[in-house]
């Protein structure tokens, strides 16, 4: 996106109230990053992301041991399921949040092909278990509704739009 950047890191607790919808809890997470670095910026715009999956009402985050993560995986397996990415920019101690949703098939997938998947690619630090950029994503999606950037993490047209509006207002 041609834009000058650093990572910077902070464990935050990403714990939400149970009776938020998938877009809410995204965005509550996305925000609960970004309020850790409040006290401590300034000039400087922050973006914070939180990514899940949502199957069949259950949210799908990262999962907790290579069993879970294959649990997961089989749950997806056969079916659509959305991924959702809220975003949060912090700018002079002002919050301005987003969500994209992008709906994903995946194709019937083996429990062979997916423990090989789980212990190849070790997917434990993604929601879902797994990246749309690895062999599952190459071999089991079938197609994708929504934006592609989405899926991988960070939906990188809209947070384009919003740091453009960001920079306007």
């Amino acid at each position: 996106m041609d834009l000058d950047f650093r990572i910077v890191l902070k464990e935050v607790d990403e714990s939400y109230p149970e009776h938020l919808q998938p877009e809410e809890i995204a965005v509550y997470i996305a925000k609960k990053k970004a309020e850790a670095f409040d006290e401590e910026v300034g000039e400087e715009v922050v973006l914070t992301a939180d990514t899940i999956v949502s199957v069949a009402g259950k949210i799908l985050g990262k999962p907790e041991t290579t069993e879970h993560s294959i649990e997961m995986l089989q749950l997806l397996s056969g079916r659509v399921h959305q991924v959702i990415t809220g975003v949060c920019l912090l700018y002079k101690h002002q919050y301005r949040s987003f969500y994209d949703v992008s709906d994903v098939y995946f194709r019937d997938m083996t429990d062979e092909e997916i423990t090989n998947y789980v212990n190849k690619y070790q997917p434990m630090d993604k929601a879902g278990s797994y990246g749309i950029q690895e062999w599952v994503g190459l071999t089991g999606i079938e197609r994708i509704n929504g934006s592609y950037t989405n899926v991988v993490g960070l939906p990188t047209e809209k947070l384009y739009r919003e740091l453009k509006a960001l920079k306007k207002g």
